[in-house]
């Protein structure tokens, strides 16, 4: 705990039955590896081998001589860190799901083991170092749009109008790249006056500072209410949200990194008849409909800055520092 990342020489990659070990080329951090490494995440063990985003070639396939497993072998694949979903759509099994990095060991190595489930084939269009940022980050910002959500595609003034929160993070800027590919009308908040004009360049139509007293006010004189609003920050801002909200406006919320709010005014929810949305990662099926929107819409992935694999430890850093706009990645080779 509160330990720096070590590089370290391992030799123990036998893979069992229905395992695919992948050489990873590169890797991507997420808010999570920081959280482990400080011990503020559930189910703490260590040693571990952090990460959950990665990208690779697939070099072996454990103890099966099924021909449709093995034509794994060779390809270029992009990790679905998602693992043990359950069998329902709507939710993930409360038991049994967990995800790649703890409590097993993740991508920031040179081979990491993963079911064969876990595999997707990496599109075309996307680098290596492009790839490797979109599995966490990627699929979450999917599923709260287009599952949860229920986003409805089309553009100009039929478009669904979308409020963003805290642009900047990886699922934030996702969400943005997949909004406007479904023609929606998108608005976004950030700390960072910088951070939004470069959401504006991505196509955002507009944006405010949360730091700002008056944000709210001004959010609305900018762009009215909203269809939809994804957040991952909750907290005290949750109240705003909701007013901010259309009637029969859909909130989604998949993080909570300003804690729990100390009270909400429940009459804003039932008199707009408001949904108010959880959404954690998503299923096997939103993985694989994320990366088919991917390669349709040719989306490429917002990449800050790429480390090489030994300066794992200051990418680290870079996050817990807040610094980015995008995904982190690590070069692994």
């Amino acid at each position: 705990m509160n330990e720096p990342l070590i590089l370290q020489e391992r030799s123990d990659w036998q893979i069992a039955e229905g395992q695919a070990l992948v050489r990873v080329h590169a890797a991507a951090l997420n808010h999570r590896d920081v959280w482990i490494q400080k011990g503020q995440y559930a189910g703490l063990k260590y040693p571990i081998i952090p990460g959950s985003d990665g990208a690779g070639v697939v070099m072996e396939i454990g103890g099966t001589e099924s021909a449709t497993a093995r034509s794994w072998i060779g390809k270029e694949v992009i990790i679905n860190p998602a693992l043990n979903w359950g069998d329902q759509a709507s939710h993930q099994d409360q038991k049994e799901f967990r995800i790649l990095g703890l409590p097993d060991d993740g991508t920031f190595a040179e081979y990491v083991r993963v079911p064969v489930g876990s595999l997707v084939e990496k599109p075309a269009h996307l680098s290596f170092e492009e790839a490797a940022a979109l599995p966490l980050a990627g699929v979450t910002a999917y599923r709260a749009l287009f599952t949860r959500a229920r986003l409805k595609m089309g553009g100009g003034s039929a478009g669904e109008k979308i409020l963003i929160t805290g642009i900047g993070g990886g699922v934030a800027l996702f969400a943005l790249q997949y909004a406007v590919a479904a023609g929606a009308r998108v608005y976004v908040t950030s700390g960072s006056d910088e951070k939004i004009d470069k959401a504006i360049a991505l196509g955002a139509l507009g944006g405010v500072n949360y730091k700002n007293a008056n944000w709210v006010e001004s959010l609305r004189t900018l762009a009215g209410s909203f269809d939809v609003t994804v957040d991952g920050a909750a907290g005290e801002g949750m109240g705003d949200l909701l007013d901010l909200a259309s009637p029969g406006g859909r909130l989604v919320f998949y993080g909570a990194t300003r804690g729990n709010p100390s009270g909400l005014v429940a009459r804003r929810i039932f008199w707009k008849q408001l949904d108010v949305l959880g959404s954690t990662m998503g299923s096997p099926e939103d993985f694989r409909s994320m990366i088919t929107f991917v390669r349709e819409h040719a989306i490429r992935p917002i990449v800050d800055k790429i480390f090489p694999f030994e300066e794992g430890e200051a990418a680290l850093r870079w996050m817990d520092d807040a610094r980015q706009f995008g995904k982190i990645v690590i070069k692994v080779r």
